[in-house]
């Protein structure tokens, strides 16, 4: 159901007074979508994942109970960068794919893909 002139109306007023007061806020609330919450998140999670390892190999050296919470740290990070991946989905997957693609030029993933799949329908043809 289409709103009303009257409530496009309070809503434009209300966009406006939420940029004017707080314009920093506004950019950054624009500008960040799940897809890059989410490739935030999986980022310090690989990051704090690798210092968990690093932190069992120093804890084997050390004690056991220090390697093992290492290796809990390492446990909680995968979970975070799983769930992270189940937030995004598989589009945004194909999304933060298509991009490194475009970043990388033209021996990306991308084209080496599609380069395969054409040599595949060849091939069967």
């Amino acid at each position: 159901m289409p709103l009303s002139e009257d409530e496009q109306r309070i809503l434009l007023e209300i966009e406006k007074d939420f940029y004017d007061n707080d314009p920093e806020f506004a950019r950054e609330v624009s500008e960040t979508t799940l897809t890059r919450h989410a490739l935030r998140n999986i980022r310090w999670a690989v990051l704090t994942g690798i210092l968990g390892l690093v932190g069992v190999g120093v804890g084997l050296q050390v004690h056991f109970a220090v390697s093992f919470g290492a290796f809990l740290v390492v446990f909680v990070s995968a979970v975070v960068i799983e769930r992270n991946v189940r937030k995004m989905g598989r589009l945004g997957i194909e999304k933060v794919s298509d991009s490194i693609a475009k970043r990388t030029g033209p021996h990306s993933a991308d084209s080496l893909g599609d380069r395969m799949r054409r040599r595949f329908r060849n091939n069967e043809n």
